[in-house]
């Protein structure tokens, strides 16, 4: 039997032809049975199926079995863009909303208090589903009284972003954002209807208003086969020497 990367990238396109011939909605074999058929070990079976988890096509279901499903799409935007998943997800015609949501007051750490200038924050962490599918778990810390809690139950539908533009106040100019590829905790594991361990895209951002004050906090965790990000690059400007041609 082959052993190593052979193995794996066999094992990924076999299980990738079985998820391809199977219809949106059915359950795969279990587990075992899926093992037996692939000719690997429970364990290294569980590693292929994350990668396809993480992709959209098969969700796990603790207790009943592994279901092939299809995104609907995939939204796309570039990374010089600030914007909401609900406007991405407009522009490409696809339905997001919000499911679960939490709002916490707390007592800000101490990198909150020096960014956000106060001893006290509100949290507010959800999840954003299509298809009655996670695709995206949100947590934004937000200075305590930026945001009350009667404005965030008659407005907020999952964007703190859309909520700030819509208020107008404070203006928003922009965010300082960091993009990692994330083994995930439990708390979003959770959130996301994955396995802990498993990679999604992770942008830590830090939310600007005009007069340069920090307004949000914001973690953004998001399953890859969902969303398509891209980037405008360009050649630096610079000054190159060039062989002159003799006559």
């Amino acid at each position: 039997m082959p052993t190593g990367p052979n193995l794996f990238t066999r094992l990924h396109s076999s299980l990738g032809e079985l998820i391809a011939a199977t219809e949106p909605g059915e359950r795969l074999p279990t587990e075992p049975k899926l093992a037996e058929m692939l000719g690997v070990s429970r364990a290294t079976l569980r590693e292929a199926m994350r990668t396809f988890e993480t992709q959209g096509l098969i969700q796990r279901r603790q207790g009943v079995g592994t279901f092939v499903v299809r995104p609907a799409g995939v939204m796309e935007t570039g990374l010089e863009l600030l914007e909401s998943i609900e406007s991405m997800a407009e522009r490409g015609g696809l339905s997001v909303r919000m499911g679960n949501y939490e709002m916490k007051p707390r007592k800000a750490d101490p990198r909150e208090t020096e960014l956000l200038k106060g001893a006290g924050v509100l949290e507010l962490s959800r999840v954003i589903e299509t298809q009655d599918r996670p695709i995206a778990y949100l947590v934004d810390v937000l200075p305590e009284n930026l945001l009350d809690e009667t404005e965030i139950q008659r407005e907020f539908s999952g964007s703190v972003l859309d909520l700030l533009l819509k208020r107008g106040q404070p203006l928003v100019s922009g965010a300082s954002t960091e993009i990692l590829a994330t083994a995930v905790e439990t708390e979003v594991a959770r959130a996301l209807r994955i396995q802990r361990g498993d990679v999604v895209l992770h942008f830590k951002s830090t939310v600007y208003a005009l007069d340069g004050s920090v307004v949000d906090l914001s973690r953004s965790y998001f399953l890859p086969g969902y969303f398509r990000f891209s980037v405008m690059r360009r050649v630096e400007a610079r000054r190159f020497d060039y062989p002159v041609k003799k006559s």
